[in-house]
């Protein structure tokens, strides 16, 4: 399985409207793939919406994004002021990206890495997950294929930022997180922002 993230910075003011078209053109759009999720950012970089598509492969992508579909894509261009798209892989202890409902608010972070630092995150993250997802549940987490190399997204949902801070707090006291291990100057740059799941986000 391969997941598009696809982020649009848009003009100031204008998520509420672009997410009402983006959700009465979706249907037309859901009979080809599913979407798994759409948020917009709260903190961090502000005006982006990200929509993710899990596809079964890059073959099942070209076959879904080659077809004329009526009313898609939604009327949102004269809104959209820059588009990035990066494909991620799954970890092995990802969660399936299905509907429901996790938390109110999610927490993306994304590390950049040193080359070839990949496989060992993902063996170090997977003796310790359980464990945190005792505090808080996994969205999702897997590691880029195309756009940023070398990227490690992490996608954790709360009910709200009060609750985030606690968990991550209590998890680090409790030192289930982070997993230990790991050599020093292996994470190069940290990102973080908290997203809202619009009222249409299967994953809410």
């Amino acid at each position: 399985m391969i997941v598009e993230f696809r982020t649009y910075r848009l003009k100031p003011g204008s998520v509420a409207t672009v997410e009402e078209r983006f959700g009465q053109a979706l249907p037309a759009r859901a009979k080809l793939s599913p979407l798994a999720a759409f948020w917009h950012t709260e903190v961090g970089p502000l005006n982006r919406i990200i929509h993710v598509w899990p596809y079964d492969s890059f073959e099942e992508r070209t076959r879904v994004r080659s077809q004329k579909i009526e009313g898609w894509p939604p009327n949102i261009r004269e809104f959209v002021e820059e588009q990035q798209s990066e494909i991620f892989v799954p970890a092995p202890f990802s969660p399936k990206l299905e509907p429901r409902r996790l938390g109110g608010l999610y927490e993306i972070r994304i590390y950049t890495l040193a080359p070839g630092a990949i496989p060992a995150i993902i063996e170090r993250w997977s003796t310790a997950i359980d464990a945190r997802q005792k505090y808080s549940p996994l969205a999702f987490a897997g590691h880029s294929e195309l756009g940023g190399l070398n990227r490690w997204c992490h996608i954790w949902a709360y009910k709200d930022a009060a609750e985030r801070f606690a968990v991550r707090e209590k998890a680090r006291a409790d030192g289930v997180w982070p997993p230990k291990g790991g050599q020093p100057g292996q994470t190069l740059i940290q990102e973080n922002m908290l997203v809202v799941p619009a009222t249409f986000s299967p994953l809410r």
